[in-house]
């Protein structure tokens, strides 16, 4: 919904959700979830990395507020919309967490972005190099709900409710075919430190392939295996968020 303020009408920016004010904050983390998913999946983080960092979320379109707007089946879609918005934020040092797909989206956008950010954080996805076989976009319905199944993550009684399901299996297969379908620059590469972070039972992504996240940054990386699976952090909350603000205070320390 469009606010007029003093006779000018400014228009909300869809595709960053902030969580509160960003007050005494020292840094900025933008937070990008995963396929399917949406800015809330990162709210328990917000709120505990406040207030010393603020953290603010993208949101996809297609869901939530951004119901009634198109889907994107592209990763360079997803990047040229939010990508604006990250440049035009430029009030405090930033660094990038993306979870599975929003990891190599997190991956382009500090690429293509007009300052480099601290830190990326990579997690629960392996090196954009490391290129899998993979149709699930191409499924029916049923193949795409045991694939939801099968990485944990949505809230089971979802799959009780079949129109609720229905509302959202459209959003789910177009982030898939967009991660699916995404390949990388030759020697894409960013110019600051990636820390890894996966499960250790993540079927998803093996230590071998997230360790190939060193052949894409200038600087340096560091991994990190939680026990768990895809959605290891939902149960690490703790050490991850501890992890992030050891991350980005060791960076601001140097400056």
């Amino acid at each position: 919904m469009a606010v007029t303020t003093g006779g000018k009408t400014e228009v909300p920016d869809l595709w960053i959700s902030r969580f509160g004010p960003s007050g005494g904050a020292r840094t900025r983390l933008v937070c990008f979830p995963h396929a399917g998913g949406s800015s809330s999946f990162f709210f328990p983080l917000a709120r505990a990395l406040a207030p010393d960092v603020e953290v603010v979320a993208v949101q996809y379109p297609g869901r939530q507020n951004r119901r009634s707007e198109p889907l994107l089946t592209r990763i360079t879609d997803l990047v040229d919309g939010v990508l604006p918005e990250l440049d035009r934020a430029g009030d405090l040092p930033w660094a990038l967490f993306g979870h599975s797909m929003g990891a190599v989206v997190a991956f382009e956008a500090a690429r293509r972005a007009a300052r480099p950010p601290l830190r990326l954080f990579a997690s629960g996805r392996r090196a954009p190099s490391r290129i899998r076989d993979e149709d699930v976009h191409t499924r029916d319905d049923a193949g795409l709900i045991a694939e939801l199944r099968r990485l944990g993550g949505t809230d089971p009684r979802v799959f009780d409710e079949p129109e609720l399901l229905a509302g959202l299996l459209p959003a789910f297969r177009a982030d898939y075919r967009a991660i699916e379908t995404y390949r990388p620059d030759p020697g894409a590469a960013v110019g600051c430190p990636v820390t890894v972070l996966i499960g250790v039972e993540d079927p998803q992504v093996t230590e071998d392939e997230a360790r190939s996240w060193r052949h894409h940054t200038t600087d340096r990386t560091d991994l990190h295996v939680f026990p768990g699976g895809h959605f290891y952090l939902a149960d690490h909350q703790r050490r991850v968020t501890a992890l992030i603000a050891a991350g980005l205070g060791d960076l601001s320390a140097k400056e």
